[in-house]
């Protein structure tokens, strides 16, 4: 018989039902007006709003309470007296519970019971058509295997093997691989001395997208004590020892909840409404490279996933590292030669763990921000100071910070007036780079992917032997960070697409889980506070989805006449990206929810954004809309025809200053984990104003539809939008802007070519950069005449993943 972790439905007791039978539900009819530990809707209403959406003080709490209840005396009963009975009101929920922290008497270690935010993780209907019950391998027609989220990996695979091989009694149960990460983080600039250590704990059966989205899917799990010495011992090897010591003791302490459903399944609820037997398994850790350092036990500088030496990171030989390996140096070296020749090795305290093994990519330290950032940006710059005269380099940065300073703007993308010092880079090793990273962080990695992913890295290695003839690296390029990249292929083979797994994920999780909660303490001893304010949120969020799941509450909707302000849905017009919640869908453009001016005459707005040709290119546009079967002489084609034949326009004009491009984006250009929805979607501003943010005026780019059944740029042409307007014609809304076609083409008088265009031909923004040349560019000139004065631009692929997938 052949035996599986196939995730088999059961009852609350554990028996085996049958697949078809629905989940019990989650509440009786009688419990559906039970909202404990609140004594009615608009009690948790008012909970949820103080504590979670305004993150009022205490102090702030008793004063409204204050003014409630004089205000409310003479009519009701006060929900909450003060703020301690608001606190613990919500620390009674019986939802997402935790054990109360622990400490030790010298080092306290702080954090919540694993299991019980494993069981959170696996109940949370939110997560629903996002999450994997079974590991399972994923090929498409052509039989090419791919790879995505986590479970679709060969590691689960392999490790739901090696349980079954040890544990037969696992047989139908559902694997649980334990997600953890930690990342320093300072929450004060001020106080610098004010770092804290966080713990965050994650299940791989939810999907990367979801783990990326910030909805809960990442949890604080605990937050680490932060050893401190005097600089006379801060390199010391005892210390340095007794760091790594400290450290993974409270790991192991930490974990030790799971440990019992490692061996032995337990029943869980899960978030179809069903029960199943769950056995865990710690999965990968998600860390810098000095946390890598610190996990695998290895002296700076080695690498912690293979045996290549610290002076020989770049050599052919990548000969995994093992525990069976480590194992074996602890039993036939001393202390001295492991540190000197191999690095100090960890021990194993959980079954079918190599720490060597779950250590994940982490793209923004090893790619982003260490192999771009600090290794290239840097030896650019010191390869322009050994190439040119010390006065004819800094020219030469200048001018590199004024091309920078001029690019148009774009949604999402930070503008610099005064350049930034010289901190990005075009060039042949940089495009390599860019193009690997691109290509690391796709959605979905398959064999083609790979063996691309290889070429490029094997290109960029090639590349950057530039800075050793030159002198810039003599030493060669014994860089772990780069290093790293060599492991990619085999991780993306073992954990799927590493998009899922990055740093970029923890760090984004600071600002809600450490940085806030300190902010709302009062500082002193806060590190239990800010347990305490994330248990708080984690349960007012567990009830929250309680009461929805039971159809008890429904966000967005008219709550109670004259409740709580903030109900209503936010201007989104102010907001240049945004994320965008719900299901996953094609991507679609609209216009803005605020009209800039309503009724404008038509041959006023000709005046006023200076386009003579308005009137007729509206007119072409309405004789191919109204065409039966609408012709190839579209209005970007240049074709137009016979003035008789248009239709007569004399309707008012609605006008917009922008429109929303809404698309699927796994990832956006700074990280994995930039902002988009559950479903994987984003929200992006296209502007045609006049005056963007109290400034110069702002006309984005657009990829325009122009055949269907091309394939990627072949169907698509690049125009700039000059106006968003509406109208009404015999009956039928038209939503369209009017685009100058950026080529540049132009008419016989120098003018740019313009059309006419229905906004469902929009299909994203784009963004563009001018082909510059070689000689330095002026200094007076700005961002608002970078699209105006070039003959020549390049679309920039590396804007973001959307438009590297659309351009690539």
């Amino acid at each position: 018989m052949y035996i599986i972790l196939a995730g088999r439905i059961c009852d609350e007791y554990g028996q085996d039902i049958p697949p078809e039978t629905p989940p019990p539900p989650r509440r009786s009819d009688h419990d559906l007006d039970d909202w404990t530990p609140y004594n009615s809707h608009i009690e948790f209403e008012i909970a949820d709003f103080i504590f979670h959406s305004n993150q009022m003080s205490g102090g702030d709490i008793d004063v409204l309470l204050n003014l409630w209840a004089a205000t409310l005396a003479p009519h009701d009963e006060l929900s909450f007296r003060n703020h301690t009975d608001l606190y613990n009101t919500i620390d009674s929920t019986p939802l997402a519970d935790a054990t109360p922290p622990w400490m030790e008497a010298q080092y306290e270690a702080w954090f919540r019971d694993p299991r019980q935010l494993v069981k959170n993780l696996l109940s949370n209907p939110n997560f629903e058509d996002e999450f994997d019950y079974s590991h399972f391998h994923e090929y498409d027609a052509d039989d090419n295997h791919c790879f995505q989220d986590f479970m679709s990996g060969d590691w689960a695979w392999k490790q739901a093997d090696l349980i079954i091989s040890e544990h037969p009694d696992a047989d139908g149960s559902m694997f649980v691989p334990i997600i953890l990460g930690s990342n320093k983080t300072t929450v004060s600039v001020a106080m610098g001395n004010d770092g804290y250590w966080p713990v965050y704990l994650s299940i791989g059966n939810i999907h990367n997208n979801v783990r990326r989205a910030h909805q809960n899917g990442v949890v604080l799990l605990g937050l680490l004590a932060i050893p401190k010495t005097d600089n006379e011992y801060s390199d010391d090897a005892g210390f340095c020892k007794f760091r790594q010591q400290l450290f993974h003791s409270s790991l192991l302490r930490m974990l030790q909840s799971l440990k019992p459903g490692m061996t032995k399944p337990e029943v869980v609820r899960c978030l179809d409404g069903h029960f199943r037997h769950a056995i865990y398994g710690l999965g990968p850790y998600i860390a810098d490279y000095p946390e890598q350092a610190l996990l695998a036990c290895v002296v700076q500088g080695w690498c912690a996933k293979c045996l290549a030496p610290s002076n020989d990171l770049d050599g052919e030989s990548h000969v995994p590292c093992s525990q069976e390996h480590t194992n074996a140096l602890v039993e036939m070296l001393e202390l001295g030669v492991l540190w000197d020749k191999y690095g100090l090795p960890c021990t194993e305290d959980f079954p079918h763990v190599d720490i060597h093994e779950l250590l994940s990519p982490d793209i923004l330290h090893q790619l982003i921000k260490g192999t771009f950032k600090d290794h290239l940006v840097t030896w650019v710059q010191h390869y322009l100071f050994v190439m040119h005269s010390e006065c004819q380099a800094k020219k030469i940065l200048d001018d590199i910070d004024q091309r920078i300073a001029i690019v148009a703007p774009f949604s999402g993308l930070r503008c610099f007036p005064e350049g930034r010092g010289f901190k990005q880079w075009t060039g042949d090793n940089s495009k390599a780079l860019m193009k690997f990273c691109y290509i690391a962080r796709q959605n979905v990695q398959d064999m083609n992917s790979l063996r691309e992913l290889q070429d490029t890295l094997d290109r960029f290695h090639h590349y950057r032997t530039i800075f050793e003839i030159s002198g810039v690296r003599p030493d060669s390029f014994n860089l772990p960070q780069q290093h790293s990249l060599v492991h990619y292929y085999k991780l993306i083979h073992a954990f799927g697409a590493p998009n899922g797994l990055c740093s970029s994920i923890t760090e984004s999780k600071h600002i809600k889980a450490i940085k806030e909660p300190w902010r709302r303490s009062n500082h002193h001893n806060a590190i239990g506070k800010m347990l305490l304010t994330n248990q708080r949120l984690d349960k007012l969020t567990a009830s929250s989805v309680d009461f929805e799941a039971c159809g008890m509450l429904t966000r967005g909707a008219i709550r109670i006449p004259g409740s709580i302000p903030g109900s209503a849905a936010v201007e989104e017009d102010d907001d240049d990206e945004d994320t965008v919640p719900g299901p996953r869908v094609l991507a679609h453009v609209e216009l803005a929810k605020t009209i800039a001016q309503r009724k404008v005459n038509a041959a006023e707005l000709v005046r006023k954004i200076n386009q003579p040709d308005l009137i007729q290119l509206i007119r072409s546009f309405l004789y191919e809309q109204l065409l039966p079967h609408p012709s190839s002489d579209s209005s970007l084609s240049g074709s137009s025809p016979l003035k008789h034949r248009l239709p007569f326009f004399d309707s008012s004009i609605s006008v917009y200053t922008s429109a929303l491009a809404t698309f699927y984006a796994p990832t956006t250009f700074y990280a994995p984990s930039d902002l988009c929805g559950t479903g994987g979607m984003r929200r992006e501003r296209i502007c045609a104003i006049s005056s963007w943010r109290g400034g110069a005026g702002r006309y984005d780019c657009v990829f325009v539809e122009t055949d269907p059944a091309a394939q990627g740029m072949l169907g698509l042409d690049v125009a700039q939008v000059r106006l968003f307007f509406s109208f009404a014609f015999r009956g039928q809304f038209y939503p369209y802007p009017m685009m100058t076609i950026v080529r540049p083409e132009f008419n016989t008088d120098g003018s740019h070519k313009a059309a006419v265009i229905h906004l469902d031909t929009i299909v994203c923004a784009t963004h563009l950069i001018a082909v510059y040349g070689r000689d330095f560019l002026p200094k007076h000139l700005s961002p608002t005449q970078s699209l105006d004065i070039f003959q020549a631009y390049y679309i920039n692929k590396y804007i973001d993943h959307h438009e590297f997938e659309i351009a690539f």
